[in-house]
């Protein structure tokens, strides 16, 4: 029996789609299982797979259009049977959105701009050919006939003003090799070589300094973070927090720890964050209309920079997970994030963001919150620092963190003791790991 083939839900917040492309085209045989397109949401990249076997009978939904959830992208049956019905059950238009982008900006307005020319200046058929033949710009010749009109004559005259030009036998030479108009070079005497080179060099520097701009869509995933963060900033008022942590201990502990495991800072960091936000649930928590909503769990959510942008896989109830299952949960997502293998399931329900640039060098930056969380942590870089350490300079490894949280629900003070308590917590780790 034919059937609809509709944009599926592929999570609780999913509102539309954009199908990506089709993978089988009209007239395909389809297996149960087969992948039939791909969709792009603003979270993550699916594909929609065929549930029966049958034949694709009609395509209704071309790729590149952002689809509402629940609409019919297509028609699967088999190959005789009437699906006259069903094409007339789909209404043209239903909520679809183009993102159809044949057209290059930069080049149809540089096109335009040389049509525009082209069709101002008036030259008769016999003075176009002899300008062309002679390498003269029309567009600076001055018509001398009615209306402006370029005329035979005027032509002539150009030439011979070009031949006039008092130039010596190097700037001819200079002149033809550079490509420039020798013509269009002022010069208060005779026009030498030098004057020739300067020219070329000043058009050469024209050219730079007005440079083509380049046009190139955004990705869905790119909006939906544009969206994002525009959003976090506009509706939570935030507060930044940045303190040093010395991480000799922590440093030492993951040298230990890497002879049985490659346990990263990251691993480390958000074991020990997810174990202390139970004690400070302000950090962990969301705000619903004028509700707090207050949580005895943490699922940490660890952002991922990807080519196209940055994804943030969760790690559900770390709280009760050995730092193990948290480094290799990291791992497994991160892969995964990256190698587009992400559920939508695995992307939700955060309630806390850690996010790491150190590796980057950056010593200290203000993340933006991922919303409706109340904070987010920024990890640095660990840079040897001196630094005194009961009345003697030494040189230690200090990393900084960056706080940034929602001063709707996160007092400056809260915010503070949950910061001393961490930098407490990351100088000594064997106090709360053990």
């Amino acid at each position: 029996m034919a059937k609809k083939i509709v944009m599926p839900k592929l999570g609780l917040t999913m509102k539309e789609g954009k199908l990506v492309k089709w993978y089988k085209e009209e007239g395909d045989s389809i297996k149960s299982g087969d992948k039939l397109f791909s969709i792009e949401t603003d979270k993550i990249t699916n594909d929609a797979e065929a549930t029966e076997d049958g034949i694709l009978r009609k395509i209704l939904v071309k790729a590149g259009a952002i689809v509402p959830i629940m609409t019919p992208v297509g028609i699967m049956g088999s190959s005789d049977e009437d699906i006259s019905s069903l094409l007339a059950d789909v209404t043209e238009g239903y909520g679809i959105k183009s993102e159809d982008k044949t057209l290059e900006p930069g080049k149809m307005i540089e096109q335009d701009k040389r049509i525009e020319k082209a069709e101002k200046v008036k030259i008769s058929p016999v003075a176009k050919k002899l300008a062309e033949d002679e390498g003269i710009d029309i567009a600076s010749i001055d018509g001398t006939s009615p209306q402006g009109r370029i005329v035979l004559d005027d032509v002539k005259n150009a030439i011979e003003n070009k031949r006039k030009v008092k130039a010596s036998p190097a700037a001819y030479i200079a002149a033809e090799k550079l490509g420039v108009d020798i013509s269009g070079i002022s010069s208060g005497s005779r026009i030498m070589k030098d004057d020739v080179i300067r020219a070329e060099k000043q058009a050469k520097y024209y050219s730079m300094a007005h440079p083509e701009d380049s046009r190139m869509p955004m990705t869905t995933m790119r909006k939906i973070i544009a969206k994002r963060m525009s959003e976090s900033s506009l509706i939570a008022p935030t507060v930044n927090f940045t303190i040093s942590i010395d991480m000799t201990n922590l440093k030492a502990l993951r040298e230990e720890l890497k002879g049985e495991r490659n346990v990263t800072y990251t691993d480390l960091i958000a074991k020990i964050t997810s174990l202390l936000l139970l004690e400070h649930p302000y950090l962990n928590c969301s705000l619903d209309g004028e509700d707090i909503v207050m949580r005895n769990y943490v699922n940490m959510g660890i952002a991922v920079a990807l080519e196209d942008g940055l994804l943030v896989p969760v790690i559900k109830n770390a709280h009760v997970k050995s730092l193990e299952e948290i480094s290799g949960e990291i791992k497994d997502l991160s892969f995964r994030a990256k190698t587009n293998q992400l559920t939508t399931d695995e992307i939700e329900g955060g309630t806390f963001t850690i996010t790491n640039i150190g590796m980057f060098g950056i010593e200290s930056f203000t993340p933006i919150i991922n919303q409706p969380e109340s904070a987010i942590l920024g990890v640095n870089a660990i840079i040897d620092t001196p630094i005194v350490v009961d009345g003697c300079v030494c040189i230690r490894p200090i990393m900084k963190l960056s706080l940034t949280a929602d001063h709707r629900t996160v007092d400056g003070a809260v915010a503070a003791i949950f910061l001393a308590k961490l930098k407490e917590s990351l100088e000594h780790p064997l106090r709360i790991l053990l």
